[in-house]
């Protein structure tokens, strides 16, 4: 009795896995897409100017900070039915990279929002 409802289980496993994987490809073609589109933009407002390395790399870190959501989620489902070694090996290193990921990028962004903000006291400063 339990057999069939193990099988159901592990193909429940399998297609949701592959769903969360599927988002997490995803997630960083659009994050790639957009931080180009960014960059693009950011090219054509900058010419002569100091390039604005920070806020393109901030974009498209954020979007891979996504996709490791999605993969760490796929990776614990994957864990859930007869985990391996090496399965359970790849989720803590994924978890431990995505935690990294995050600390660092909340920190850059946090920074990256200082600059702005006084840059934009800066600016109405000069102009009163």
């Amino acid at each position: 009795m339990v057999e069939p409802l193990e099988q159901l289980l592990e193909e429940i496993v399998l297609l949701t896995t592959f769903c969360l994987e599927a988002i997490s490809v995803l997630c960083v073609v659009v994050g790639l897409f957009k931080t180009a589109l960014l960059a693009a933009r950011l090219i054509q407002r900058h010419r002569g100017d100091e390039f604005p390395f920070n806020q393109v790399r901030l974009r498209f870190g954020l979007w891979l900070a996504l996709a490791l959501e999605f993969q760490l989620g796929a990776d614990i489902l994957s864990t859930t039915v007869a985990p391996t070694t090496q399965d359970l090996i790849k989720l803590a290193l994924i978890a431990v990279i995505r935690t990294f990921l995050n600390y660092f990028l909340g920190r850059e962004m946090a920074t990256e929002m200082a600059l702005v903000k006084e840059q934009r006291q800066l600016d109405k400063d000069v102009t009163e």
